[in-house]
Order: C-alpha cells, then structure tokens, then sequence
C-alpha cells in the first residue's frame, strides 16, 4: 500500500523534472534554431498537460492569460471569416506558444523562474557572439547584408538581442548576487544589437533600459547622454548614419511605413470586425497600397496593434490591449511587493520593448521573439508561488 501511495507522488515529479527541463533547453535553443525549439516546446507543453492530468491539478493562470486566451479565441473566429480560411489557419501555429504561459506558470517556481532568467540572459550573450563575429569577420556590415545570428532574418535576431539586453540590464540592478558575469554580459549585446543596423529594435532597447534606470533611479537616465556620446565617437559611418535616418521624412523605409499605415487604417475601416484574416495582409495590400508607397508588396504592416486590427478586427485589438494593461499592472506590483524584483523589472522592460519596437515592426507575430517574450513576462508570476514539490530537482 504505501508504495501505491508514492508511485504517483514519484511520477509527478519525474514529469515536472522533464518538463522543467524542456523550458530551459527551450529556452537556449531558441536563439540559434526554430526547429529545437519546436521540439522543446512540445516537451514543455507535453509535460505540462501530463502534469495537469496524472496529478489531478486544477488548471491556475495568471491574470494576464484571460484576455490572452481571448485574444487565441477571437482569432479563431477570424480565421473562420476569413478571406481565405484554409490558408489563414495554416498560419495560426504561433497560437500554440500561447500555451507557454500557463506551463512556464506552472513549471518555474520560485528560484527555478531565477534560473530560466540566467540561462536566456546567457544564450543572448552567446547569440550576440555569433553576431559580433559575422560582422566584424564575415563582412555583413551593410543595409543589405547586416548581422542575423543563426536566426535567418536581422529582424527577428534584433528582437531577441533587444529582450535579453533588458533582462540583463534588469538582472545586474536588481539581484545583488552573482552580478559580474551579467555585467560583462551587457557590453557585448549592446554592440551586437547595434551592429545589426535594426532601428526598431534600438528604439525598443533605449525604451527598455531607460525604463530600468527610472525605476532603479531617475538619476541614472544622465548615463544615457553618456553612452550616446560614446557611441557616435566610436560607431562606423554607416551606422551613424541609420541613426540619423531616423529621424529623415526622406527615407525610403520611413515613407513606406507611413504608406503602410494608412493602407492598414483603410483595411480596419473595410473589415473592423473580424479583420481580412490572419495572413491575409500580403494578400490584398496591391488593392490598398497608396500611390507613394515604396514596396509594391508587405507581408505585413510594420505595426503591431495596427496589424492586429487589420487581421483579426478591432475586438482582438481591444483584448491584445487588454493583456497589455494587465501584464504592466501587475508586474509593477510584483516589482514594488513582490519577492523577486530582477524578475518583474525584466517583464516590464520586455514588455516595454515590444511595445516601443512594435510600433514599427511586427514582432508580436514572431515565433522566435515570442517564446521569450511570453517567457519574460510569466516569470516574476511564477517565482512568487514557490516550489511546490522539494522532489523535483533542478536539471
């Protein structure tokens, strides 16, 4: 009899040690493939719907992943209504990531959400690496051929690169132990970042850490200055020159974003229900595309909560909106109260960086940008519960 008692006590929790472990190996891979990466996801989901199932555990959420698990709904339906459902629900794999919330939840209590934090922070560093050499080595130092890690595409590389500069910079003024490998960390995502010529992501990266600074201490914003300083001293002239692109109402790539916003506001005011579609965009923008538009075709338009309502329609836009407000609310109380304050200052800067990069880039449709992300923002919630089971150890 006792033995039958502890048989599912010990299977519980080999299975949260599997599972665990397909989070961080997640979690590292997800910097150089896509491919790993599926292959971890599904082990971490697996594991988490075996735990559900073999422990007879009540499924438990963060507040967040209400409106989260409205927004996967509402996008079911527009994909039904679709203008071409069969090839819109194709696209919809990325909805499955969703699910990381509720098993990260589940699976990274307490000092293990530490450890998960650790390990992206680390992978990031060693990403940049890969970036740093391609473009001091391997000649990508130009618009067209810039630094993309083993990612595929600068875009997608700059994203990730920008998450794990704020989680660094949170985790060196926030957590007083073991503060000098981050610190030696930071300098080399920066450059990185910066190498690979990406402005959104820069945007986001300023947003990020300046948001860190305030909430560790105004007084640190004076660095910024600084380190903008040092940057146009020592920077090339080609990347000075993005920078000051920026800021060009000339530029190709500004103008064309202008175009495309307003052929999104046009496709919102045709389909502000349930949107054109999820994937849909690449197909009718030649039928919206404005005369001054620079690219005659875009897979999708360069803005997250406009593409949002472009795809799916105005209600999925107010539920995306919705998480929004509920993730910074409540990290910024885990952040003032909580126990684990490196772990909400990185789900703030995270989610302050999406938001500032999203407003020119798509990236809240990128698989790769949103397994950590989604990561990110779980963490802080997941530390503060503890680790239920002593007997599940760390891999």
């Amino acid at each position: 009899m006792p033995s039958a008692l502890a048989a599912p006590s010990a299977t519980t929790a080999r299975l949260e040690q599997i599972t665990y472990g397909g989070l961080l190996a997640l979690v590292a891979v997800v910097y150089f493939s896509i491919a790993a990466a599926g292959v971890f996801l599904a082990v971490t989901l697996l594991g988490w719907i075996a735990l559900l199932v073999v422990g007879r555990e009540r499924l438990e959420l963060p507040s967040f992943a209400w409106p989260l698990a409205g927004y996967m709904a509402w996008t079911l339906l527009a994909v039904a209504f679709s203008l071409h459902p069969a090839r819109s629900l194709s696209d919809q794999r990325e909805l499955l990531l969703f699910l990381l919330v509720p098993a990260v939840y589940r699976v990274a209590r307490g000092r293990r959400a530490l450890t998960v934090l650790d390990v992206l922070i680390s992978v990031g560093a060693l990403s940049a690496l890969v970036g740093v050499f391609e473009y001091g080595v391997l000649n990508f130092d130009t618009l067209g051929r810039r630094p993309q890690g083993t990612l595929g595409h600068y875009m997608t590389y700059s994203g990730t690169l920008m998450l794990a500069l704020g989680a660094a910079t949170a985790r060196v003024l926030f957590r007083k132990e073991n503060r000098t490998w981050p610190v030696l960390i930071l300098p080399v995502l920066a450059v990185a970042l910066s190498l690979t010529f990406t402005r959104s992501a820069w945007v986001g990266a300023c947003v990020a850490v300046g948001l860190i600074f305030v909430l560790k201490d105004l007084r640190l914003l004076g660095i910024l200055p600084v380190l903008a300083a040092v940057f146009f001293a020592t920077a090339p002239a080609a990347l000075t020159a993005r920078v000051y692109s920026t800021f060009n109402l000339n530029d190709p790539t500004n103008r064309d974003r202008v175009a495309m916003a307003q052929a999104g506001l046009h496709m919102v005011r045709d389909h502000p229900i349930f949107g054109l579609g999820p994937a849909m965009v690449i197909e009718v923008y030649p039928e919206y595309r404005e005369p001054d538009a620079v690219e005659p075709i875009n897979p999708h338009l360069h803005n997250v909560p406009l593409q949002i309502a472009a795809e799916r329609g105005l209600p999925a836009l107010a539920l995306w909106l919705w998480f929004v407000l509920l993730v910074a609310r409540d990290l910024w109380r885990r952040f003032r109260a909580g126990p684990y304050p490196a772990l909400a200052a990185a789900g703030l800067a995270a989610l302050a960086s999406m938001l500032a990069a999203g407003l020119f880039e798509y990236n809240f449709g990128d698989s790769e940008f949103l397994i950590p992300f989604l990561v990110l923002v779980t963490l802080a919630f997941a530390a503060e519960r503890g680790n239920r089971s002593a007997a599940a150890p760390t891999p």
